[in-house]
């Protein structure tokens, strides 16, 4: 089986001199660890070594001895290399015993008597070297003792990582929460007693420095307020029944009762605690007693791994920086109880820093101190600015012994907020951004804390510059996939050239398909401006160089040339090309469209203008032939109509005519009538299209007109039971033509009547189409409507209603006769007048029509 050679791995030692850490002095970080690994190991040497191609070099350790002093030593003498060639842990209780390292001289001396090592590896899983622990003298390793170190080695993986910007958001986090659970330390156990009546009879020494108060009789009802003594949350004071004595006493035997004890002066310690009553074999109750574990460290690194957990999960489900940041400050904040926190973000010019998001603890009202509203400061103004300025941390333990203080602390103060902190967030010597913390608890630094925050600020800044790339590409990419999926969409051929000095053009960019514009593929590696040129036609040849050497002096041109194309078919092109100079080249960019259609498309239209101007001609000498005919049928007929018409009065007026011929004679005078009427109405027609009566304007009271065209309405609605109402200005004058005026008036005062049903209303309106002036009509038009209940319009047939012979089907179900020409006649008369018509349903049913006409105001004589 072949064996594989991790040491000489090429991607291995690549990795390994990304970490930066083979020529760099040793690390603080790595240093933690390497004590720790002697402390709990109980062991007098512990290292972490990097194993390279062909040498150990130690970058951490922890006691030494004179053969293992080297930071450097050859593969030969090194333990390592083999937990790096196998990958796996190493516990050996006595190196003597053990051939391979009879030739190292550490071993031969006897400095190197035990060895347990773990290999660290890089975030690929590839291991670069050990972390491990030497005894001098011959010892047993136990599990515990490897799962101690492998905990251990999981924290240098994560520094290791941190260092070479390899660690992956889920990684980091389970290397430091295992470097948090490696941070306990072994606790003290106190012990407090009372007797039967609760009176304390017992305070050990450990129990009395943990409450900082004397072994003196105190009522347990006071003895929360006397020893400080607060439930987990750290705020709430305990009740009296809830002391852990108290409890034991009352209610019996309990475990794990978490307390915080506050003292003054100090800072809060926590503890578990377990309760027994004290009892006498036959039962009797003699009093109670408590233990208590401190687990202060033990809870802080809970919270710390807690806070850590949480910040990687806020970065990791984030969909910006802003939400990555709050869900940052939500995080740390709430982990360690603050009561607020603010991300600040420098504006791009570098001139001004924004709060851009805020969190504040639940149930806290902090608006007058922090808000979602965006603050900016200055650099060096306020915790912000002073962070970025300076680009280092800042924790003020109280605010009330800050002597400048900053920007707002009186707002602070006066929200009950004591202890700030301000975090750098960099990438690199750069400040980003600035995590400001608040808290209303009086707080001294803490430099795990700080340790743990500076970690958070290195995953937000990594973070910001990530999402940053990640954004700049998307936004890239998603151009540029716009930018093509609009250019395939277009018939045209979208392309850039880069023109060199002797005026070859060679094509950098074209859109995919060139078989609409040139008849087949077109490979970019040809010289654009030959090959196409090739394909001109020879009419062209003069118009397409033009373009080229226009655009190859740095000129936009454009142009319009026939190509015969790749397969055969002469096509019209218009180009359009715009040069650019880009780092000294000469580059230009064109878009070339089909325009042959459009050729086509031109001649035809010229070919059917002339056709159509030819049918006008036609049609305007059949137009006039028939209004002539019309004019003539008309006159022809209105004769012929006057003296059957006077004939049947005569008729109807002889004394000994009897009832039936008299109704006979009514009818002929009827129909005739009607027959007059509609021979007047073509006869108007016809004059008015052919513009031989004309309207004769003057300044008219068209109040008075429309009284009287109403009065002589009123016998005809009256007949059918109809209520004619009007609504009329005083003095309303109007420059129209009196006797059209009054043929307008008359149509649709009759069309009102004839089609209203019985029982029905007529509503007639005039009044100055706008305000009233002094002197008349401010808007210079003057309206008249004329509005009924009758039977409407279909609101389809609106657009009809003024057409020659057109009759609203509502009028056609409901057999009334009509001819179809008063609305035409009315369009045409009040058009004359240089005003409008219009009809629109009425509000309750029905139709409303509504005439404009030019008022006679000042300046209209």
């Amino acid at each position: 089986m072949k064996t594989v050679d991790r040491v000489g791995d090429a991607r291995r030692l690549e990795a390994l001199q990304a970490t930066g850490l083979l020529d760099a002095p040793r690390s603080p970080l790595l240093d933690r660890v390497t004590r720790m690994a002697a402390r709990l190991l109980d062991a007098p040497i512990a290292r972490v070594s990097l194993i390279t191609e062909d040498r150990q070099v130690v970058v951490s350790a922890e006691g030494t001895s004179p053969s293992l002093s080297e930071r450097q030593s050859p593969l030969s003498q090194s333990v390592c290399r083999h937990l790096v060639l196998g990958d796996a842990p190493l516990a050996v209780a006595d190196t003597r015993g053990d051939e391979r390292w009879r030739d190292i001289v550490a071993v031969a001396r006897g400095e190197l008597a035990a060895y347990a090592g773990v290999p660290v590896h890089e975030p690929g899983g590839r291991p670069l070297g050990t972390l491990c622990v030497i005894d001098h003298r011959p010892r047993p390793w136990s599990p515990e003792d490897l799962e101690t170190l492998e905990e251990l080695a999981a924290t240098a993986e994560a520094v290791i990582a941190s260092q070479s910007g390899f660690q992956e958001v889920r990684r980091e986090l389970e290397e430091e929460r295992t470097f948090l659970s490696a941070l306990l330390d072994s606790l003290d156990v106190g012990v407090a007693a009372c007797d039967a009546d609760g009176r304390l009879v017992r305070f050990n020494e450990p129990m009395r420095e943990f409450v900082q108060a004397p072994e003196q009789p105190v009522d347990m009802i006071a003895w929360p307020r006397v020893y400080h003594l607060f439930g987990p949350d750290g705020r709430t004071l305990l009740a009296p029944e809830e002391a852990p004595v108290v409890r034991a006493l009352v209610s019996g035997r309990f475990d794990g009762q978490e307390v915080v004890v506050r003292a003054p002066g100090r800072p809060p310690r926590r503890f578990t605690v377990n309760g027994r009553p004290i009892e006498t074999a036959d039962g009797r109750r003699l009093g109670a007693m408590c233990t208590g574990r401190e687990i202060t460290d033990h809870h802080r690194i809970q919270v710390l791994r807690d806070a850590q957990y949480a910040v990687i999960k806020a970065l990791a489900e984030a969909g910006s920086v802003e939400r990555a940041a709050c869900g940052v400050l939500g995080a740390i904040a709430g982990a360690f109880g603050w009561s607020c926190g603010e991300y600040w973000q420098v504006d791009p010019g570098g001139e001004r820093i924004s709060r851009t998001g805020s969190w504040v603890e639940p149930g806290h009202d902090l608006s007058e101190f922090t808000g979602p509203e965006l603050m900016t400061v200055r650099p060096g103004e306020g915790l912000p600015g002073r962070v970025w300025a300076s680009g280092r941390r800042s924790w003020t333990p109280d605010l009330r012994d800050e002597p400048g203080g900053f920007l707002r602390t009186p707002h602070a103060l006066h929200a009950g907020l004591r202890t700030a902190v301000g975090l750098p967030v960099r990438s690199g010597e750069r400040v980003l951004a600035v995590l400001a913390f608040f808290t209303d608890t009086v707080e001294e630094p803490d430099d795990d804390l700080l340790y743990l925050l500076d970690g958070v600020c290195a995953h937000v800044g990594r973070f910001m510059e990530r999402r940053r790339a990640e954004d700049l590409a998307l936004a890239l990419t998603a151009s540029r996939r716009r930018f093509d999926e609009v250019v395939s969409q277009l018939d045209d051929l979208v392309w850039t050239v880069e023109i060199d000095d002797e005026g070859h053009a060679r094509r950098t960019y074209q859109s995919q398909s060139t078989a609409g514009i040139l008849g087949g593929h077109v490979p970019l590696g040809v010289d654009a401006a030959a090959f196409t040129e090739s394909l001109v036609h020879p009419d062209d040849l003069a118009t397409f160089r033009e373009l080229h050497d226009t655009v190859a002096s740095g000129r936009p041109a454009r142009a319009e040339y026939r190509v015969v194309g790749l397969d055969g078919v002469t096509r019209w092109i218009w180009t359009r090309a715009a040069p650019r100079r880009e780092g000294g080249r000469l580059l230009a960019d064109g878009i070339c469209t089909d325009v042959t259609e459009r050729h086509r498309i031109a001649e035809e239209r010229e070919r059917l203008l002339e056709r159509e101007q030819e049918q006008v001609r036609r049609l305007r000498d059949l137009d006039r032939m028939k209004d002539e005919l019309v004019a003539l049928v008309s006159h022809e007929i209105r004769a012929p109509v006057a003296v059957i018409r006077s004939y049947a009065e005569m008729l109807a007026d002889l004394p000994e005519l009897t009832d039936e011929p008299r109704m006979f004679a009514d009818v002929i005078d009827r129909k005739t009538a009607h027959l007059q009427h509609l021979v007047d109405d073509l006869l108007d027609l016809a004059r008015l299209d052919a513009g031989h009566t004309a309207v004769d304007p003057r300044p008219v009271s068209l109040t008075r007109l429309v009284r009287q065209a109403v009065d002589e309405h009123r016998t005809a609605a009256a007949a059918k039971h109809l209520t004619l109402t009007t609504d009329l200005a005083l003095h309303l004058p109007a420059r129209a033509d009196p006797v059209r005026l009054r043929q307008v008036l008359d149509n649709l005062l009759s069309n009102a009547v004839k089609y209203t049903p019985e029982h029905g209303t007529v509503t007639v309106t005039a009044g100055c189409d706008g305000g009233h002036g002094d002197e008349g009509c401010t808007s210079g038009t003057v309206a008249v409507t004329v509005a009924d209940t009758g039977i409407g319009i279909p609101a389809e047939e609106y657009p009809r209603l003024f057409d020659r012979f057109f009759r609203a089907s509502t009028a056609r179900r409901a057999g009334i006769t009509g001819t179809g020409l008063g609305l035409a006649v009315t369009k045409a008369i009040v058009e004359a007048h240089g005003g409008t018509v219009t009809a629109a349903p009425g509000e309750g049913g029905g139709t409303v029509f509504t005439v404009r006409l030019p008022a006679a105001g000042p300046g209209r004589r």
